[in-house]
């Protein structure tokens, strides 16, 4: 099914790992983290030129070691954009908020993930992953363009 999405050529195929290895068992009992990050890197190798996204949510327990060793998982995947957001408790029935991140924390995220060579980076406290869907991908391809010509 993926080669059918990938032959329809979407502007940006994205799929959210959520948020770090180590919190799956809890927050995403039936995913396994590697698969979904094999399945961005497959894209790649099925369209080079295709953009791909993920996205992470923090203040569920994680620490920015994990959070960085994502932002690594996802640059050898070649993922081109990165959302980080506050993960907010939809319900009493879902993982409770272990803290809030200060907008300080994110912004050094944002600077590390384009240290890491993403070619977007959206990482604020309202970050969500379709946020400015739009107009981040106007940025993203002046940005791809700017890097490669």
């Amino acid at each position: 099914m993926l080669e059918v999405v990938v032959e329809a050529r979407p502007d940006v195929f994205n799929h959210n790992l959520e948020t770090v290895p180590g919190l799956y068992p809890e927050v995403r009992p039936g995913a396994r983290y590697f698969h979904s990050l094999r399945l961005l890197q497959r894209v790649k190798e099925l369209d080079p030129t295709m953009f791909t996204k993920s996205g992470i949510m923090v203040g569920l327990g994680e620490d920015r070691q994990s959070v960085v060793q994502v932002m690594e998982d996802m640059r050898a995947a070649d993922i081109d954009f990165l959302t980080i957001g506050q993960y907010l408790q939809p319900t009493p029935k879902h993982h409770r908020v272990d803290r809030f991140v200060h907008p300080d924390e994110f912004a050094s995220y944002e600077k590390a993930a384009y240290g890491k060579g993403f070619l977007m980076v959206s990482a604020t406290p309202l970050t969500r992953s379709s946020y400015h869907a739009g107009d981040d991908f106007a940025r993203l391809r002046a940005a791809r363009l700017a890097k490669h010509g």
